[in-house]
């Protein structure tokens, strides 16, 4: 509808009837209305059995017809919503306007229901859930309700679902926003969400499929590049609504992105100071590869000839102790003395990330968050000990990623020692992430067991070439860190769910009859099965 049509429109006492309210936008559409005392008659195709987010509306009073859209529907409900998904030439709509009923569309939702409260964007290549979970749990700890889409089993970071979340009922919003790596995609929930503030963890060279072009290498750098313009569309979008970001400057990528963005608003600057960890490159913005002298992958001090160089950021972590958990944070407040529950170097960026927005969008005491860092049990699926057997402890991790494989599997190596390596990835970057994923893993790891049909591809590949000597890897290292498992590994998926249960139980299996002081199962099927997991490990 036009602007026009929306301001006649005369909402009072009338009933909406949504369509599709076991999907979710139907969902979040019907919850958004009934939380500002609207009547909402829902319908579904699906059976009430199969309709998977049905729990979320418990505390709801909502009338739901399912397994089709019965005449009763029609008469009870004076607008109807339907999915987006809907063609507008479907019969259902056309009964509709038969009978006189108004059909609102999404966009029309979006204009009629602001989200009317302080909403903050998170986004990143890695760290950007748990940065996400971290800030939100340092909110509830302190009485402050965060708004919900509470769809099980849903991350709902990028589509609609941060933009319908923002109307919700919460006293604000603390949304992790990815993206697809299509352009406009994350300006988009920027505009909808009319967030005032933004958090960006990191860029990293990941997510970038294969190349269709010879030169593999300006592939690379221009792909990235592109990625990297779509994450900068954080910093347009929060730019544009004279917010506040809060970025990463020991990121070159990001700190360059102030060169190529004209950003208005207000930026925040954080970053640690540790040992280097090694000299790392990504490409720049103006063509070279640009070297960082690393303290976790991709991040650390750097320079390059075009201008673009680290700088002391505003926000400093500094004094670090790994097996304390502690860190000063110097700031233009003074310095103050923090301690986190989780583990290894990368959470003491996401710590750093979420301390600033706790005091800068939460309005937050440093005793407050303290009391929230120190109670935080972790984002699902991160560094989660889901296990121990024999006195090893069994970890879970959804890394999925080069860079977020090396990240953690350097932080496990500092805390634990020798480590073995379950892995259950299918890269969503292709066979080059997978070949990336290994090659990290070799660096960190005493033992691999390749339990995903492309990571043992990739295995197989490398002894292979070892064999052959033409790889970068001795053979008889590479046959003494590969653990294989006794069965077939099939493609379980032609996503990103590289392995299937049993493919992983069974990886666990070979894993377990390592000689390691811990035991991680990495990627999105480890995550997926971890339950499984857990109950393979207490029959032991």
């Amino acid at each position: 509808m036009s602007d026009e049509e929306l301001d006649s429109l005369d909402l009072d006492n009338k009933t909406f009837g949504v369509i599709g309210v076991c999907g979710v936008v139907g969902n979040l559409v019907a919850r958004i209305l009934m939380d500002r005392g609207f009547t909402v008659v829902g319908t579904d195709i699906s059976s009430k059995e199969d309709c998977r987010f049905y729990s979320s509306f418990e505390d709801y009073d909502i009338e739901i017809f399912f397994g089709g859209h019965p005449e009763e529907f029609f008469k009870k409900i004076d607008f109807i919503v339907p999915p987006p998904s809907m063609s507008e030439n479907a019969k259902v709509l056309d009964l509709a306007l038969k009978k006189g009923i108004k059909i609102i569309e999404l966009g029309d939702i979006f204009k009629l229901f602001k989200p009317e409260k302080p909403v903050i964007c998170i986004s990143g290549t890695n760290g950007k859930t748990t940065t996400t979970t971290l800030l939100k749990h340092i909110a509830y700890s302190a009485g402050i309700k965060p708004c919900e889409h509470n769809l099980k089993g849903m991350q709902g970071n990028n589509e609609f679902i941060p933009s319908l979340q923002t109307r919700l009922n919460g006293d604000l919003a603390i949304l992790e926003t990815g993206t697809d790596g299509t352009s406009g995609g994350l300006k988009s929930i920027i505009d909808l969400t009319h967030a005032n503030f933004g958090i960006l963890t990191n860029i990293t060279v990941d997510h970038l499929q294969n190349p269709h072009e010879n030169d593999e290498e300006d592939f690379i750098t221009r792909s990235f590049l592109e990625y990297a313009k779509v994450k900068g569309e954080l910093l347009k979008g929060i730019g544009e609504n004279n917010g506040t970001l809060i970025y990463n400057s020991d990121d070159p990528t990001i700190v360059g992105l102030f060169k190529e963005i004209d950003f208005k608003g207000n930026a925040i600057s954080f970053g640690i100071e540790d040992e280097l960890s090694r000299v790392g490159t990504k490409p720049c913005w103006c063509g070279r590869d640009i070297e960082i002298n690393e303290l976790i992958s991709g991040c650390g001090s750097f320079e390059c000839e075009c201008g673009i160089k680290y700088e002391k950021p505003m926000y400093l972590a500094k004094n670090i102790s790994i097996k304390d958990r502690t860190f000063t944070l110097e700031s233009p407040e003074g310095e103050s003395e923090f301690t986190i529950s989780l583990d290894g170097l990368h959470n003491v960026y996401n710590a750093v990330g979420s301390i600033i927005a706790a005091r800068r969008f939460l309005k937050l005491s440093d005793e407050e968050i303290q009391k929230g860092l120190l109670s935080f049990k972790g984002a699902a699926g991160r560094m989660d000990i889901v296990a121990e057997v024999d006195g090893k402890p069994i970890m879970v991790d959804y890394a999925h990623n080069p860079a977020g494989v090396e990240t953690i599997l350097k932080e496990i190596r500092k805390i634990y020692g020798d480590t073995t390596v379950v892995i259950t990835i299918t890269s969503e970057s292709g066979h080059e992430g997978d070949i990336g994923i290994l090659e990290k893993a070799l660096d960190n790891v005493k033992y691999i067991v390749p339990a995903s049909h492309d990571s043992r591809l990739v295995a197989d590949e490398l002894l292979k070439s070892a064999k052959e000597a033409s790889a970068d890897f001795d053979y008889e290292t590479l046959k003494n860190t590969f653990v294989f498992t006794d069965i077939s590994l099939k493609q379980a998926s032609n996503f990103t769910l590289g392995a299937n249960t049993e493919q992983v139980i069974e990886g666990v299996k070979a894993a377990l009859k390592t000689d390691s002081n811990i035991i991680i199962i990495l990627g999105e099927a480890g995550f997926k099965f971890r339950s499984a997991i857990i109950n393979y490990c207490r029959e032991l």
